[in-house]
């Protein structure tokens, strides 16, 4: 079992940063793949950024190539998204998710746990 804390969100004008943050405890961190979702209002939950476990493979969506970086620290049991030149079509709530698989996925069912959520909002 794993559980996921995410941490980071917050309100942010336009072109604006933030770092998001998932606390991960239980199972051993290091062995498995991460992802950054998001949701905004009416739209289905999208893959944002996917890390295989050792880092040696990412993915973004196209939509925030560039902007955002995914990131881990085994050592520290956390994962990152560092967002940057943040637009109002970012807001959403962002959810870190980890899969008992290593590798990078693409979709929800290949997730076996889920962070409760952080909500980002960019102001224009």
């Amino acid at each position: 079992q794993v559980r996921l804390v995410e941490s980071g969100g917050g309100l942010v004008q336009a072109g604006g940063s933030l770092r998001l943050s998932c606390a991960a405890s239980g199972r051993t961190f290091s062995s498995i793949g991460l992802g950054w979702f998001r949701q905004a209002p009416g739209t289905e939950r999208e893959l944002v950024a996917a890390m295989r476990w050792n880092s040696g493979s990412t993915f973004y969506t196209d939509s925030v190539k560039g902007r955002f970086t995914i990131s881990r620290d085994n050592a520290k049991n956390t994962a990152y998204l560092q967002m940057n030149s943040l637009k109002p079509e970012d807001t959403a709530v962002y959810y870190c998710a980890a899969r008992r698989g290593g590798g990078v996925a693409y979709t929800i069912p290949s997730y076996d746990y889920w962070g409760q959520g952080t909500q980002v909002t960019v102001s224009s």
